[in-house]
């Protein structure tokens, strides 16, 4: 039913004066989420790979809200998720220009990609859909902290279900057994396990975190299809679920209740769907495997396991 009928954020709740980082954001859900948050009044930082494609989505939402009035800012930061040291750069960015961070969307991602390595070493899938945003995620939580109410939200996907459900900590690289779509369920898998040990971390602050499934939406996603199941699959993809997927602004909503709904206020590490909670696969809930990932991440981005990213700055 989620797809005929789906459901739709109904907060009203006005962001003047508070500041949201949303990654990957000039194309999909993520360009329909700034366009949200701007129209409520929120600076905007939309953290992504293109300057030109990004420059054109600022221009396209102004555009769009050119006759409305209490609009917020927008706000371009470069971050290729995939790079570990753009990561940092972009981060020192923000913490430079941003005296407040009051809601954190790690959104961009990556699917069924040929296998590749990040410059770091790193499958691609991982590295990006993951690795990246774990990093960020911690070096922004001192800025985040000083919100007593900021909310983290981690776009995972239905495809956590895909493959054996398996982080695969002894091949991190997946050398022995990869598959485009095994390695994506993997990296959407690592989503929740980190939603779950960030909530657990932050306890006590105020800090929510949310995992969210967007649902099925015809985005950009399935631009490597063709490389990866078959020539022109992603023309069929994109050509036989236009008119049966989910709407950009449909697949952001779910994101916008954990952002804003305050029937979610007091919950966190939990998954959502069609904007409800909703129980992920058992593997995506298991405390020790999340807790194991958390160690395994620091290490593959280079954190130190004893620093403090949880104290305010």
């Amino acid at each position: 039913m989620e797809y005929f009928f789906p459901k739709y954020c109904n907060s009203f709740v006005n962001l003047k004066g508070k500041t949201v980082v949303i990654t990957g954001c000039n194309t999909g859900i993520g360009k329909e989420t700034a366009l949200n948050f701007y129209r409520r009044g929120a600076r905007v930082i939309m953290a992504c790979r293109s300057i030109s494609r990004t420059q054109a989505a600022i221009d396209d939402i102004r555009k769009i809200t050119e006759a409305e009035e209490n609009v917020g800012e927008l706000v371009f930061k470069h971050l290729e998720l995939s790079f570990l040291t753009s990561v940092r750069k972009c981060a020192c960015e923000i913490l430079d220009s941003e005296t407040r961070i009051d809601i954190l969307i790690n959104n961009a991602g990556i699917m069924l990609c040929p296998k590749t390595l990040s410059e770091d070493g790193y499958e691609l899938h991982l590295a990006t859909n993951h690795l990246g945003h774990f990093l960020l995620t911690l070096l922004l939580l001192p800025r985040i902290l000083r919100s007593s109410s900021a909310r983290i939200i981690n776009v995972s996907s239905l495809a956590h279900n895909w493959g054996d459900q398996l982080m695969h900590f002894e091949d991190i690289n997946l050398e022995k057994n990869y598959t485009p779509s095994g390695a994506y369920g993997r990296s959407k898998l690592a989503n929740i396990l980190f939603t779950v040990e960030l909530a657990k971390r932050l306890e006590g602050t105020g800090i929510n975190v949310y995992a969210v499934n967007p649902g099925v939406v015809h985005t950009e996603l399935s631009r490597y299809a063709d490389q990866t199941i078959f020539p022109g699959a992603t023309w069929l993809y994109n050509g036989f679920t236009k008119y049966l997927l989910k709407t950009p602004e449909q697949g952001c909503q779910t994101i916008l209740y954990c952002a804003l709904d305050s029937q979610c206020a007091n919950e966190t590490g939990l998954y959502y769907s069609d904007c409800k909670n909703v129980e992920p696969n058992p593997a995506a809930k298991d405390q020790n495997i999340a807790n194991e990932l958390w160690g395994v991440s620091c290490k593959l981005v280079k954190i130190d396991l004893e620093s403090n990213y949880f104290k305010a700055d």
